[in-house]
């Protein structure tokens, strides 16, 4: 039985399922939702504003902010509570890196994006090659 789920969300419908995976099927376990806030970085695109940021965290915080309300919702709806985490960097990386805290990772398969969609994406593949613990991809 795992105690410790680690759920990284990116807003899609996808991570979204992820959840309510974990919360259905481990119902006594303790779940974390994670979001990763790209690292800044004058090439990337929705992250280049966090380089101009005199606040990294709070400003990571905020960004994570309407993800996690989200998340809080469809743990309310199954009588569940949720702790966050918000990361800075990039998804893969960071995700693995946290993942040795946790019994297991449960990862929607893709993100929104429509190339995304044609095969698992190259953040759920990447975690579930790398992580430490056991990792279910949620399609």
């Amino acid at each position: 039985m795992l105690s410790r789920v680690l759920v990284p969300m990116d807003g899609s419908t996808l991570s979204e399922r992820a959840l309510t995976y974990a919360l259905e099927n481990h119902p006594d376990a303790s779940v974390t939702v994670m979001t990763v806030v790209g690292e800044p970085s004058v090439m990337m695109g929705d992250a280049v504003g966090l380089a101009f940021e005199d606040d990294l965290e709070t400003a990571a915080t905020d960004r994570a902010e309407p993800i996690f309300d989200r998340a809080r919702e469809i743990a309310a709806d199954h009588d569940a509570e949720i702790d966050t985490v918000v990361a800075v960097g990039r998804p893969a990386r960071a995700i693995v890196t946290r993942a040795d805290e946790y019994d297991a990772v449960v990862i929607g398969s893709h993100g929104g994006d429509v190339v995304d969609r044609l095969f698992v994406g190259n953040v759920a593949e990447t975690v579930f090659e790398r992580s430490p613990v056991p990792v279910t991809v949620v399609r």
